[in-house]
């Protein structure tokens, strides 16, 4: 359910891995999500961060103020140049 809602958010290249009593998300480069005994389990500054697994909404949230900066803080400069260079985030599969 953190998948979806995270590509919701916006995040629309995960990977999910599933075995062992454990799930692995992996959202970008720096972003790694385990799921494991109720929890998703991830990253942030060092500092590991815990968030109950009954409210993927709730963590995707989270995930996404810290992993994605809102489009009015960007300089306009950026703005101007990411598109053209960046790659498409929606992929028909």
């Amino acid at each position: 359910m953190l998948r979806y809602a995270l590509h919701r958010e916006g995040f629309t290249h995960t990977y999910q891995s599933s075995g062992n009593g454990m799930s692995v998300l992996s959202v970008t480069t720096e972003l790694t999500v385990w799921c494991r005994k109720g929890c998703f389990i991830w990253k942030e500054d060092g500092f590991t961060v815990t968030h109950s697994a009954a409210d993927p909404v709730g963590a995707a949230r989270l995930i996404t103020r810290h992993f994605r900066r809102p489009a009015d803080e960007e300089s306009p400069d950026t703005r101007e140049h990411d598109s053209a260079d960046r790659p498409p985030t929606d992929s028909v599969r």
